[in-house]
């Protein structure tokens, strides 16, 4: 199939094939219903997490929960929810492979205990999980990598560099035919690596950690909407992020790890981590890519890259954006039952429109 992206002069329009989110979480229920139609509009898949409560560890946990996430599709909408498992110690390798084999079940993944969000479930002893990874490697499913330690030992701004250190360089030295995704990666070490790996191994970036910085969260005050986990770096690995991105490689694809929490969430003593930006990602994207002067690899990084390595066709229809004098508006919060969620707010004028 041939490019969509077409270059009117000046570049005040793009046409992309329609992009996929290798990384989204939904949620369940009423926040589920509310903020799916930010994702649908313009996004025709995404790899949905499993980190709910309790988790989608089972084919039958990922069929149920698919099944839900169809119900709650916006009247008229196309999208294709791609399923995961949750990684536990007591995950079973043959429910994990008929998952796979029925075409449920695209990915499996990884967080270590205590990392993120809902990962009290999750890994504490490596070994006790590789009878799953050895069937994965087998069979080609991915495994997805939150791509963290959790060692209180370990700075905060340091989870990243020493997980690739300690636990995932081994693990593919022992499994080397393992498929890896190094998810939302947020720092030079990360870009790194995954620009060295084999085939069998790339890495999502996620929308926010294009544009922030650990400055945007702390200096001049704490800007619960801004944190997320990984957390944001210092200036140096955004850039290094911005350089990979838009370097046409497809090592690196979209994944935006847009995670809702209800505003008295966020804005909490003990705040939930985690960015709201699945309704306004694709002009933030063409916002970043055009600063970067890579406007032609924007298709590449939002809707090539991702179905290549996951080996699922590129998706038909298009998207179409336009470069115009007034900037984008959009609704500042997303009404929940559960409550009002925050849009993510980039802090300067997007003049990149997403049109129907």
């Amino acid at each position: 199939m041939g490019s969509g992206l077409r270059y009117p002069a000046l570049m005040q329009e793009i046409v992309i094939q329609r992009p996929d989110d290798w990384h989204l979480h939904l949620r369940d229920g009423a926040m589920l219903r509310a903020v799916l139609p930010e994702t649908t509009r313009h996004f025709a898949r995404a790899i949905i997490m499993p980190n709910l409560v309790p988790p989608v560890v089972t084919a039958k946990d990922a069929a149920a929960y698919r099944d839900r996430i169809l119900a709650a599709l916006p009247e008229g909408a196309t999208f294709q929810p791609l399923m995961t498992l949750y990684l536990t110690e007591g995950t079973d390798p043959a429910d994990v492979a008929a998952a796979a084999a029925s075409g449920l079940v695209k990915a499996v993944k990884l967080y270590p205990a205590g990392a993120t969000t809902n990962s009290q479930s999750g890994v504490r002893d490596l070994t006790r999980v590789m009878p799953v990874l050895e069937k994965m490697a087998d069979i080609g499913l991915p495994l997805c990598t939150h791509g963290e330690v959790t060692d209180a030992q370990v700075d905060i701004f340091d989870r990243e560099a020493v997980f690739i250190d300690t636990v995932l360089a081994p693990l593919r030295r022992r499994l080397p035919e393992l498929r890896v995704v190094m998810e939302h990666i947020t720092t030079e070490e990360g870009v790194a690596y995954a620009a060295e790996a084999g085939d069998g191994l790339a890495a999502t970036i996620t929308t926010h950690h294009l544009i922030l910085n650990r400055n945007h969260i702390l200096a001049g005050g704490i800007r619960p909407h801004y944190y997320c986990l990984p957390v944001a770096k210092r200036e140096k690995h955004r850039l290094a992020l911005r350089k990979a991105a838009t370097s046409g490689s497809p090592r690196y694809f979209l994944g935006t790890d847009s995670a809702p929490h209800v505003d008295a969430l966020k804005e909490h003593a003990c705040g939930c981590a985690g960015c709201f930006t699945a309704t306004n990602t694709m002009a933030l994207l063409a916002h970043v890519f055009e600063e970067e002067g890579a406007l032609d690899r924007l298709e590449g990084f939002a809707s090539r890259h991702g179905p290549a390595f996951y080996r699922l066709p590129v998706n038909d229809g298009t998207l179409r954006l336009v470069k115009r004098a007034e900037p984008c508006i959009w609704p500042e919060k997303i009404a929940s039952d559960a409550g009002p969620v925050t849009v993510f707010n980039p802090g300067f004028p997007v003049l990149w429109h997403v049109l129907p």
